[in-house]
């Protein structure tokens, strides 16, 4: 979960970058969304940490957690990117389906009364890919191209 923290501090950093004089309404807007899902990302990551694993109620307290964080992304995935940032609003569509494919999963892994390891993986690995998506846009809006040989980013031509 350290990778919601970095994800959180590269939030604030994005703050900084996108608050230049003059900056416009779409820009601020578009800020201060960003902000908040950070925020949301990181109180719903603490909250998973605090879990207490030996609890009877653990998975349930767990997926619930998950069914925030997926409508959390899928609110990600509706933003409306600034025009200059066009081209990022894929890799949000992105994060979120991945996000809500692994929340998903993570509910038939935890079935009734049973766990399955190798639905487990699948769902963390999905969870991996959408967070992933997230730390690369915020790389870009950083002015940071990511060194992936797996992301494809298409520019814009308008």
């Amino acid at each position: 979960m350290k990778i919601k923290v970095r994800i959180t501090i590269a939030a604030l950093f994005t703050g900084i970058l996108l608050s230049a004089c003059g900056e416009n309404t779409a820009l601020t807007q578009f800020r201060k969304s960003m902000d908040d899902f950070c925020t949301k990302i990181s109180e719903i990551d603490t909250a998973i940490n605090n879990i207490d694993a030996e609890a009877d109620n653990a998975s349930d307290e767990l997926l619930a957690y998950l069914d925030d964080l997926d409508i959390v992304f899928q609110s990600f995935a509706r933003l409306d990117f600034p025009e200059e940032f066009d081209y990022l609003e894929n890799l949000a569509d992105e994060s979120s389906e991945y996000m809500t494919e692994a929340v998903k999963s993570y509910h038939d892994a935890f079935g009734v009364n049973s766990y399955n390891e190798s639905t487990a993986e699948y769902a963390r690995q999905n969870y991996s890919r959408a967070y992933k998506r997230v730390q690369i846009i915020i790389s870009f809006l950083h002015g940071e191209e990511p060194q992936d040989p797996d992301l494809t980013i298409e520019y814009g031509s308008d």
